[in-house]
């Protein structure tokens, strides 16, 4: 049920944004934080029959380790098996699979990976998703050779969530071509609480992936850190598609003030202009437009073979996006109104090549 589909990853209160935008058979929800297991069979008790995932997410507060790679609750008495205890949870909520609650995997931790993907194995359970939350650190030359042995012992299905400030693929130049190689090298492997690599991963066989309906659920900030912000947000996010990028509403209503915005022709606001969503209280419309997008982006890639095509398609897709830069901003007079973000261009440049099927090596 979950092979080749663009989940979208909310927290709780933010499930009634997006549950009627979702294409049923292309999508579905992930759930992240300390209500997700409620918020789950909340949504079961009152019908919902879509895809559904409730992450508990205690990697965004421990570290996992070769003697404790998984966690549960710290409001519980501790368990002996918060693995076992985490799967009964979720599958009890009513999740279409469960994510194993694994902790945070530092950079170089090989011993903590293993730990995670040896328990995980041993239970011999194809419901159980091995969750990865690693630190993009990982994605180095000299390291990623190391996590790819380990996360190839792991069968079934590897979600790997990228951990650092901002946008992790951007730390530093080989971190794409490091996930690229992750995909195409370990079978079964998803990506969640990801922005333009949920695409990118797609395209590259990646199990399914999910995209994050809020800057907090497009990465991981590393356990004891304060998470960086770009800047103070007090307008949603909004995605212009034809940048292939999101800039806060407020930023669009004051770029395109003196001309004609670009008109929406996404299934949830048609016809209405990208201008349109300048202050927070425009958050559900603006999750709504977001993700009536990417339901379309996904129904397109979807029309595509798996493997080189859907890889040049994206390749291409990205290229377009990044010419397209220059003729916005001498529209509206801006030299440097928009800047293309350092993801989108690696994207542009990763060349094609061989990746493993969607799906290949889940049972």
């Amino acid at each position: 049920m979950l092979t080749d589909r663009l989940l979208i990853q909310v927290d709780a209160s933010r499930v009634g944004f997006v549950r009627n935008q979702l294409d049923p058979a292309r999508s579905g929800l992930v759930i992240s934080g300390p209500k997700a297991l409620r918020k789950a069979s909340e949504l079961r008790g009152n019908d919902y029959e879509g895809v559904l995932i409730a992450d508990p997410a205690f990697y965004e507060n421990t570290v996992a380790t070769a003697s404790e790679p998984f966690f549960s609750r710290t409001d519980e008495l501790p368990t002996a098996d918060p693995l076992g205890q985490a799967v009964q949870e979720q599958l009890a909520a009513g999740a279409t699979a469960a994510l194993a609650p694994t902790g945070y995997l530092r950079a170089g931790d090989t011993a903590a990976v293993r730990a995670a993907v040896r328990d995980v194995a041993a239970r011999e359970d194809p419901r159980i998703v091995l969750t990865l939350p690693i630190d993009v650190g990982w994605l180095h030359d000299d390291l990623v050779g190391s996590f790819i042995e380990e996360a190839s012992a792991a069968p079934g299905m590897k979600a790997i969530m990228l951990g650092g400030q901002l946008d992790p693929l951007a730390s530093f130049p080989d971190a794409l071509a490091g996930l690229a190689r992750v995909l195409a090298q370990v079978p079964g492997t998803a990506v969640l609480r990801a922005d333009l690599a949920a695409f990118g991963a797609l395209a590259r066989g990646a199990v399914f992936a999910a995209y994050g309906l809020s800057g907090r659920f497009r990465h991981v900030v590393p356990p004891g850190e304060p998470a960086k912000s770009s800047g103070f947000a007090d307008s949603p996010a909004v995605l212009f598609p034809e940048l292939m990028a999101l800039f806060l509403g407020k930023t669009l209503a004051r770029r395109f003030a003196a001309t004609h915005a670009p008109v929406c022709e996404c299934a949830a606001y048609g016809h209405r202009t990208l201008d349109s969503f300048p202050s927070n209280r425009d958050a559900r419309s603006a999750a709504q437009h977001n993700t009536a997008v990417l339901m379309s982006w996904q129904q397109t890639l979807q029309t595509l073979e798996v493997g080189p095509e859907r890889q040049r398609w994206w390749q291409e897709r990205c290229r377009a996006a990044v010419d397209r830069y220059p003729l916005v901003n001498a529209a509206i007079q801006q030299p440097d109104g928009f800047k293309v973000q350092p993801q989108l261009l690696r994207w542009s440049l990763l060349d094609a090549a061989p990746s493993a099927p969607a799906g290949a090596g889940a049972d």
